[in-house]
């Protein structure tokens, strides 16, 4: 009876840890986008001083944004979705759709602009997607969109900017 239980507590010890382990990622895994060199590198005081406190928030602290809150939900002009730290262009507005969210969601991004890191905060794994170019986190992707890609990129849209497309002269 005494060595059973042993066994058990040992057993549930075990899982415990290797749970704890899987929901709060390795380091490796935390200093994986850490490590990643990016074109445009500031320090924070810097991007303090160019982003709003929205955008530093979403961009710098992968912070999230409330559902509904950004002026460029509603937009459907046609243009892009630009980077609000360093204006790389990362989504065309024809690939932009209604995803019923609270957040702006596009299936594509611009091919080469966006990159992916492993996520496993609040006992979830998700794909998170940050700007190539400045590494400012974007949101996060997911497999519940529309045809083409069957992928919704569900993004802050603080961390966003939008430039309308020239008008075509007539």
């Amino acid at each position: 009876m005494f060595d059973r239980r042993i066994l058990l507590t040992t057993v549930a010890g075990l899982f415990g840890l290797s749970a704890f382990r899987w929901l709060r990622g390795t380091p490796a895994e935390a200093g994986e986008k850490a490590a990643e060199k990016f074109e445009i590198t500031k320090t924070e005081a810097e991007w303090r001083a160019q982003l709003t406190p929205q955008q530093y928030e979403i961009l710098r602290n992968h912070g999230t944004e409330r559902p509904g809150s950004s002026p460029l939900l509603k937009e459907h002009r046609k243009g892009v979705f630009a980077c609000a730290g360093c204006d790389l262009p990362l989504f065309a507005s024809d690939t932009k759709f209604e995803s019923g969210t609270g957040w702006p969601s596009f299936y594509q991004p611009i091919e080469g602009n966006v990159g992916k890191t492993e996520d496993r905060t609040y006992g979830m794994l998700r794909t998170e997607v940050h700007c190539r170019r400045c590494g400012g986190h974007l949101g996060h992707v997911f497999d519940d969109g529309p045809k083409p890609t069957g992928l919704r990129y569900c993004i802050d849209g603080f961390g966003l900017v939008f430039h309308p497309a020239a008008a075509s002269a007539t």
